[in-house]
């Protein structure tokens, strides 16, 4: 079984065992995190599309762990000019949850 979550700006496609990285969220390793907003639910050919949400569905998961993205670099530059902002970098940070129950 597999459903389709909203967490934040973004939707994730998720099955039981999963595991995913979703903004950061501040909790600590074994906390139970439950996505309310499930968008659609799927088991093989039967799929159940929410209007916008599948009523009475949800998913839960327990955080494993906290880490920090790659670092990205950002750099301004102007051709033929005597400006150029220097680099800046930024490393997003992430929670890591597992996927225990997906419930229709």
């Amino acid at each position: 079984m597999y459903a389709v979550v909203v967490d934040g700006a973004k939707q994730l496609r998720v099955a039981e065992g999963d595991a995913v990285r979703i903004d950061q969220l501040g909790l600590k390793p074994g906390e139970k995190v439950t996505f309310d907003k499930v968008l659609l639910i799927g088991e093989g050919e039967q799929v159940k599309v929410g209007t916008p949400t599948v009523k009475g569905a949800k998913v839960e998961g327990e955080v494993v762990r906290e880490i920090k993205d790659d670092k990205t670099y950002a750099f301004t530059y102007r051709r033929r000019k005597a400006s150029s902002k220097g680099i800046r970098g930024h490393r997003q940070r992430h929670t890591v949850v597992k996927i225990t129950t997906v419930k229709a």
